[in-house]
């Protein structure tokens, strides 16, 4: 089984290091072995697990509920019922979430559309000016 250093670990998944020190700290990352040394060796499936303890944080899920999950997975198959009741009903409040975002983006382009008229009008004022002031 091929093992992978921390700062490969890093790089592969485009997180820092102390993210990654940072999830073990807190529990999310159980069973991370060690060389002769005591630096950290993360299997694939470990690499995936923190793939997927990446996406429940960039989708908002506080520590303590990715931490109640990663419980549950080293609990086994009798939590599975428990675990997809917690990706469904982070679901919800993702797609909430994404809901709330989308309105908001809205705003934001119209703001767009209304500062960009007003600099184009401001612009074209000032070219206007200067054609007025040359004509005197």
């Amino acid at each position: 089984m091929k093992y992978y250093s921390i700062s490969e670990v890093s790089a592969k998944l485009d997180i820092p290091e102390s993210t990654i020190r940072y999830y073990e700290k807190k529990g999310l990352l159980p069973k991370v072995e060690r060389d002769e040394a005591g630096r950290r060796l993360f299997s694939e499936d470990q690499i995936t697990f923190l793939g997927i303890i990446i996406y429940l944080k960039n989708t908002h899920m506080p520590i303590s509920v990715i931490k109640q999950y990663v419980d549950w997975v080293v609990e086994g198959d009798s939590t599975t019922e428990l675990r997809l009741e917690m990706m469904k009903n982070h679901k919800q409040v993702v797609l909430a979430e994404i809901s709330l975002m989308q309105e908001a983006l809205k705003g934001i382009d119209v703001k767009i559309t209304r500062y960009t008229k007003y600099t184009q009008e401001r612009k074209e004022a000032r070219e206007d000016e200067k054609i007025l002031e040359k004509r005197n």
